[in-house]
C-alpha cells in the first residue's frame, strides 16, 4: 500500500482528510501532523510515499517552505499541497519548489483521490486557475498581477512609501494602483480595501 502523511493543522479538514485516506483500498495513513515543520522529521522516522499537506500550518510553518526542504532530502516523495486559501502566489511557489501537484480542500472526496491517484502515477496536477473570489465590487481576476503585489503589501501594513520602495514603483503608481482597486471594489479608503482583502485570503503577507 501506498504510505501517506497528512500535514494540516485544522482539525475538520485533517479529519476529513483522514476519512478519504482510511476509505481508499490502496493507500494507507501512517500519521497526521499539525505543523509542516514535523513533516521532514516523519519522513526520517517513516516510510512515506506521499505527503498532503497545507501551506500555512501550526507552528507558523509554511508548507511550501517544508516541501523545498523534504524535496532535496527525500526526492521520490510526492509532494500534494492542499490548501483552502486563494492566495494567487501559492501556487507560482509550489512549481517553484518542486511540489508534484496542488489543489484545493473545497474538493469533493473524489477529486482529492483523483489528483491523489494521478500524482502517484508520475502526472503532475495543478488547477489551472485561482478561485474567483468577490472583493467588493469586483472580482479577483479583475486585478492586475502588479495591484495584487501593492495588495499583498498594503496588506501588511506598510505605507504607500514602502511598497514603492519594495517593489521598485514611484510612490504615483503605488497609489495610482491603490486608487484603482478602490475603484474596482468601491472601497472608500485603503485601510478598508486591506482589510477585506486580508479577510478574503486573496492575498497573504507572512511577514
Amino acid at each position: 500500500m501506498i504510505n501517506v502523511l497528512i500535514v494540516e493543522d485544522d482539525p475538520m479538514a485533517r479529519q476529513l482528510l483522514e476519512i478519504y485516506i482510511n476509505a481508499s483500498e490502496k493507500y494507507n495513513h501512517i500519521q497526521s501532523v499539525e505543523s509542516a515543520a514535523l513533516a521532514e522529521f516523519c519522513c526520517r522516522t517513516n516510510k512515506v510515499d506521499v505527503i498532503l499537506m497545507d501551506v500555512c500550518t501550526a507552528m507558523n510553518a509554511s508548507g511550501l517552505d517544508a516541501a523545498e526542504k523534504i524535496k532535496k532530502s527525500f526526492p521520490d516523495t510526492k509532494i500534494i499541497i492542499i490548501t483552502s486559501q486563494p492566495e494567487c502566489s501559492f501556487i507560482e511557489r509550489a512549481h517553484e519548489v518542486g511540489v508534484d501537484s496542488f489543489w484545493y480542500k473545497s474538493s469533493e472526496a473524489e477529486q482529492i483521490l483523483s489528483v491523489l491517484d494521478r500524482t502517484m502515477a508520475g502526472e503532475t496536477v495543478f488547477p489551472e486557475s485561482t478561485p474567483s473570489l468577490k472583493l467588493g465590487d469586483t472580482f479577483s481576476e479583475n486585478l492586475t498581477d502588479r495591484e495584487l503585489e501593492v495588495l499583498r503589501e498594503l496588506v501588511a501594513g506598510e505605507s504607500d512609501a514602502a511598497i514603492a520602495e519594495k517593489l521598485f514603483m514611484s510612490l504615483r503608481t503605488v497609489k495610482s494602483h491603490i486608487q484603482s482597486m478602490r475603484k474596482k471594489t468601491g472601497f472608500r479608503n485603503r485601510t478598508e480595501l486591506a482589510v477585506r482583502a486580508r479577510e478574503s485570503g486573496l492575498v497573504i503577507n507572512n511577514k
